[in-house]
């Protein structure tokens, strides 16, 4: 079956099924399937001070990053907001990063104007190579990533189908929501802090030295009470439309939070991200446009 592509939003242009997205997510939840993620912005980072740079701009531990392990990282601003989600994998020579496609130039520019006298080279590479989700049960950034050379993209895929299911975005998604994976543009807005959203441990490593807006996240995790929790919503599944991203989150008449992801998972059925006041107790049902949802609990921490 022919491919459907993704029209708008962060995943525009990639492709969003086969026909088939049941199938296409079994395959996934199954360790047989891959994915193009060409749409994805790609930077490299090369010069012999790459990794202690990024392990002062960014949240996580890299400075000891061994050769070939994908990691995540974000990059906050001083008051500790989430600017931007880094998936990092060093091969010795270079660091590659990639990332959502409208936010490669902002993160250009910022690198840049980090650089100071450092022995660091950053360059958008996205014209140049591709991303895959290769095959393999998921991990938990999302991964198995390949990075491949666009010049050598046909070659790869046309290996990878010979033993394994292409899939596309809307597989990808409901694997995510389904595992609680929180993503930038979509559960993150402007107010968003690394602890409301199960990055803690993850991509925020709690052990490693001074980062911008390290204070913020060393305070509230010490206090316990971040304003705002992640949760997974199950939906009625008997309404024929369902909430978009954005979507304001009700508690009786009281606005409590917003939707941040929403996918049709092959098993669970309807479910979403939402973001939502640490105060809405776990067992209150919520409702979004005309559609109730129950909450299930995320272990973020």
């Amino acid at each position: 079956m022919s491919a459907v592509l993704v029209e708008s939003g962060p995943d525009k242009g990639g492709i969003w099924h086969f026909g088939e997205p049941n199938s296409e997510q079994k395959a996934l939840a199954k360790g047989n399937a891959w994915a193009d993620l060409s749409h994805r912005g790609v930077i490299s980072i090369t010069g012999k001070d790459r990794l202690t740079w990024l392990h002062a701009l960014t949240t996580q531990d890299l400075e000891k990053l061994q050769v070939a392990t994908w990691v995540d990282a974000l990059i906050l601003d001083v008051q500790g907001h989430v600017i931007d989600q880094l998936f990092l994998v060093d091969d010795g020579n270079t660091t590659w990063l990639h990332t959502e496609n409208s936010r490669t130039q902002e993160i250009l520019d910022y690198l840049n104007k980090m650089k100071f006298m450092l022995e660091v080279d950053v360059k958008d590479e996205s014209g140049n190579y591709s991303v895959l989700r290769a095959p393999g049960v998921a991990d938990a950034i999302g991964g198995p990533y390949a990075l491949v050379p666009r010049n050598e993209l046909k070659e790869k895929t046309e290996a990878f189908n010979k033993s394994h299911t292409q899939v596309g975005i809307w597989a990808l998604e409901a694997e995510r929501v389904a595992a609680g994976r929180a993503r930038l543009l979509f559960e993150v807005d402007h107010k968003s802090i690394p602890n409301e959203l199960g990055f803690l441990n993850k991509s925020v490593h709690m052990n490693k030295g001074c980062y911008r807006g390290q204070e913020t996240v060393a305070k509230v995790f010490n206090l316990g009470q971040p304003p705002r929790r992640l949760v997974l919503l199950h939906l009625d599944g008997s309404m024929v439309a369902m909430p978009e991203h954005g979507a304001k989150v009700f508690l009786d008449d009281k606005e409590v939070g917003f939707i941040g992801s929403l996918a049709r998972h092959y098993e669970l059925g309807p479910i979403a991200l939402a973001v939502v006041k640490r105060n809405v107790a776990l067992d209150a049902t919520l409702i979004c446009e005309g559609v109730t949802a129950a909450q299930e609990e995320l272990a973020l921490r």
